[in-house]
């Protein structure tokens, strides 16, 4: 009954529970979002593999009724890859940390991205080695303690969403635990193309991160998202203005393209299934002029939501005027 209110429930392994996450971990926000989004799109279980190396995320997969595999530290896209290989008709997703992928196994991240290799990574970000002692990694922003860093770090952190675009990832988005929804749609998105897909999830850390941090639970740490982090287009548009957004975390999609995968450059793809992937990457990606005009949209409505918080608009919506007549005394 329980399986029929919630079919995402029917890829646990409740035999497992309770699980080794911490209270308020954001892992839980992780793996309800990409079990919806595998529900769905109705995916095969028999046709995916989970693949994932050492940290908290890591240990996701081993709660999941899927074929898995759990590696050695930095290096599960390296196994990944192998798999995906071996047999092109899986789908491979690695579940990793920024710890597990951009410190140790930053090579294969860079590489993997490069070569555009048919995988779905889905990197959980909580910003430190939260299983292993809570110390720095790569993605520590500037000034935050961590247990190496007890007088705030000194060194820049690495961007782990522009890094995998500029390499050449076919699909890259990253959003927060306070959005769960955009964390859903980007993983459908990324389930349906091919090449290197990387979906990156800001995720709390309350008990070894948020506490050095005066980020004590998770709520706390959920309301400095909502806070602190800035949809794609609206901070091109400020950056535009000079507006200084180095303590704010960029959200959205960065990378949306088309390429094929390296496993069909290496036509280890068949002719029928080639086929019926060229048609749903028709389908599902846009033409640039029409995101182009998606982004002017936008612009355009936000512009909108300005004007209509004016006095003028507001007296001029008392007097009962319509929406036309509206517009044009603004154009004026």
């Amino acid at each position: 009954m329980i399986e029929e209110e919630h079919p995402s429930l029917r890829f646990l392994r409740a035999e497992r529970m309770p699980h080794i996450l911490c209270e308020g971990c954001g892992n839980g926000i992780v793996v309800n979002a990409m079990l919806e989004a595998m529900v769905e799109l109705g995916v095969d279980m028999e046709k995916v593999v989970f693949v994932s190396g050492i940290g908290c995320s890591s240990r996701i997969p081993g709660y999941l009724r899927f074929d898995s595999l759990h590696t050695t530290h930095g290096r599960p896209i390296a196994f990944a890859t192998g798999i995906k290989l071996a047999n092109p008709e899986l789908e491979v997703i690695v579940i990793t940390g920024d710890g597990d992928m951009a410190s140790i196994g930053g090579n294969h991240f860079l590489h993997a991205a490069r070569r555009n290799m048919d995988l779905l990574v889905i990197c959980s970000n909580n910003y430190n080695y939260g299983m292993t002692g809570g110390q720095v990694s790569p993605t520590t922003p500037l000034g935050w303690r961590t247990t190496t860093s007890p007088y705030g770090n000194a060194e820049p952190p690495m961007d782990i969403a522009r890094v995998a675009s500029a390499a050449g990832a076919n699909y890259v988005a990253r959003w927060s635990t306070a959005s769960p929804l955009q964390i859903k749609q980007a993983i459908k998105k990324a389930l349906r193309k091919e090449g290197f897909r990387l979906v990156e999830v800001l995720t709390q850390c309350p008990t070894v991160f948020g506490r050095r941090n005066r980020l004590r639970t998770a709520v706390e740490m959920l309301r400095w998202y909502r806070e602190n982090t800035v949809a794609l287009h609206h901070a091109e548009e400020l950056e535009r203005q000079g507006v200084d957004l180095s303590a704010k975390v960029v959200v959205g999609e960065f990378a949306d393209r088309n390429k094929p995968g390296l496993v069909r450059r290496l036509g280890l793809v068949r002719e029928e299934e080639a086929e019926k992937e060229e048609e749903a990457a028709a389908e599902a990606v846009a033409p640039a002029e029409e995101d182009e005009r998606i982004r002017e949209a936008r612009r355009r409505i936000l512009e909108a939501i300005e004007k209509l918080s004016t006095p003028r608009v507001r007296r001029m919506i008392e007097l009962g005027m319509d929406v036309e007549k509206i517009e044009e005394e603004l154009l004026k």
